[in-house]
């Protein structure tokens, strides 16, 4: 007999796994797995006739607009202003508006391609750091009234905001607060009472707006300005209440660190908004977020299809499978993809920049539309409660973060059994938590049952949060289990997939198996590190 000791939470227990000496064809059912490796049930399990209470929460805790936020997983950013016509970035903020004239615009095209595309947010650029407004404000003339598009009576806010309403697509608006333009920036009360306003007449004429997205970008040698942070977000809960904010520090949710659309292999939704400041944020804490987080501000991951934000003529776009990786490396850590598809100077989105975002659909859909384990036999370690459906393993089949299972509170090892019924091969997990319990799992890793009857491990990962996507080489096998190794508090587990992804290409760096279980671990197909141990190969990520 096979004695393996294993420490959990400062707890040491042993566990007494056989050596099996019958072939896997003969194995008895899972149900006799559990009898042989399961810890019995507490003493103090509930009565048959009385429910258990779920669990508490762990704080911090998700809003019920933070929750919304996360189950979107993408949103579609639209950069679009003079800069697409003058082949910039960064405008000065002095280009005439009579250059802004996109003859052709289709706001439903924009909002039709998102949500073809899976993404069931689009956030435009109602003013970028030039000034320059797409709707007709009452502060300024540096707006769309004063373009030829429309005769200078055009609004494209609000023909995006009817669009997006039309298709059911939740809208946000970005309103930078750098604004090169406008004569008032740089003297803080009248500057922040002018953005104010603005930031009124954005939030009282279209309708719900579900996202307000601002940052900290000031070029280099500009004019010093002090922005009332804490005014602007108490106004903007005040004027919609089920928006989010977006900013470096929250207080919602907040920026990633990099505009690459990675986070990193660790990302909490924990956070302390307090101790970053918006324009000066440190990129790593902002990637990892913090496990003793006081506040729930999980992580944005903004990037471009192309290389710049706004359209440019002489760009392509990023491929599909470069989509898919970013896809992995976001909403795969635990993050929203905020993938930004710029209009070009027509007013609509070109025909290059859709047939990427088709390709990127039908990769995900092609992956992730039949998990493996669907059909399973699971047996799990413990279950809160006798004979409770709530929460039950099979919980974790079902989509969706309402349902969960749940270990018997007082037990130090958890783990779930997995009957494939037939050997198949994946090389992809999904593992989700119940967030709105908060955010609780430390570690975890894979195992399979290998040819020589002995359980190996084939990935392993720490936070999941709502969503964790963890790839590995290739393998096959029937008999899988899913360890959690540590845990804030019981975890919750409501959802576990297994899948094939016949697309991603992972390197074979031989030279840095020797690190794979010394470094850091990421979940990426450029860092994963193939090694050969038992006949089973083992993904460092």
């Amino acid at each position: 007999m096979k004695k393996k000791k294993k420490s959990i939470h400062g707890a040491s227990t042993t566990l007494y796994l056989p050596k099996f000496s019958i072939p896997i064809s003969h194995l008895a059912p899972l149900a006799l797995l559990i009898l042989t490796f399961a810890p019995l049930s507490s003493s103090s399990s509930p009565s048959p006739k009385v429910k258990a209470p779920p669990p508490l929460p762990v704080l911090p805790i998700p809003s019920a607009s933070q929750l919304q936020w996360q189950l979107a997983d993408m949103a579609l950013f639209l950069h679009f202003g003079p800069n697409t016509f003058t082949d910039t970035e960064w405008g000065t903020g002095h280009a005439d508006p009579s250059l802004f004239n996109p003859t052709r615009l289709d706001a439903a095209q924009w909002v039709r391609v998102a949500k073809d595309s899976g993404f069931s947010r689009v956030i435009l650029t109602a003013k970028h750091h030039d000034g320059f407004c797409l709707w007709p404000t009452e502060y300024t003339n540096y707006s769309v009234g004063s373009s030829p598009w429309r005769n200078g009576s055009g609004d494209v806010v609000g023909v995006l905001a009817v669009a997006a309403r039309e298709a059911g697509i939740d809208l946000g608006l970005y309103l930078s607060p750098w604004d090169r333009h406008e004569r008032t920036y740089g003297r803080t009360l009248d500057y922040n009472e002018y953005y104010l306003g603005q930031m009124t007449e954005l939030l009282t004429r279209y309708g719900d707006i579900k996202e307000v997205w601002l940052d900290g970008a000031k070029g280099e040698g500009e004019k010093d300005m002090e922005y009332f942070f804490n005014s602007w977000f108490s106004l903007i809960h005040q004027l919609q209440p089920r928006a989010v904010i977006f900013s470096d520090a929250g207080p919602d949710t907040r920026w990633v660190g990099d505009e690459a659309g990675v986070a990193g292999s660790t990302c909490w939704s924990l956070f302390n908004c307090s101790n970053t400041k918006i324009g000066s944020i440190d990129p790593q804490y902002s990637r990892e977020g913090d496990p003793f987080g006081h506040d729930w501000a999980p992580a944005e991951c903004d990037v471009s299809i192309r290389p710049g934000w706004f359209w440019h003529a002489s760009e392509v776009p990023k491929s599909g499978l470069t989509l898919l990786d970013i896809y992995y490396k976001s909403v795969g850590r635990n993050c929203l993809l905020l993938l930004n598809v710029p209009p070009n100077s027509s007013g609509l989105i070109s025909p290059e920049d859709i047939k990427v975002l088709q390709e990127f659909s039908e990769l995900r859909k092609s992956i992730f539309s039949h998990n493996l384990a669907s059909n399973a036999t699971l047996v799990a370690s413990s279950t809160r409660g006798v004979e409770d459906s709530r929460f039950d393993p099979y919980s974790v089949l079902k989509e969706g973060i309402y349902t969960y299972w749940a270990p018997e509170r007082i037990q130090s090892d958890w783990f779930l059994y997995i009957d494939l019924k037939e050997s198949l091969s994946f090389n992809v997990l999904q593992v989700q938590e119940p967030i709105h319990m908060g955010q609780r799992i430390v570690e975890f890793h894979l195992e399979i049952l290998n040819a020589y009857k002995e359980w190996n491990k084939v990935a392993n990962g720490t936070t999941v949060g709502y969503r964790r996507l963890l790839q590995f080489p290739i393998v096959r096998a029937r008999y899988l289990r899913f360890v959690i190794d540590k845990s804030r508090a019981e975890p919750l587990i409501s959802y576990l997939g297994i899948y094939y992804d016949q697309f991603s290409v992972l390197s074979n760096d031989v030279s840095n198996a020797t690190r794979s279980h010394q470094g850091s671990l990421y979940n990426s197909s450029q860092f994963i590190h193939r090694i050969v141990v038992n006949s089973t190969q083992i993904a460092s990520m």
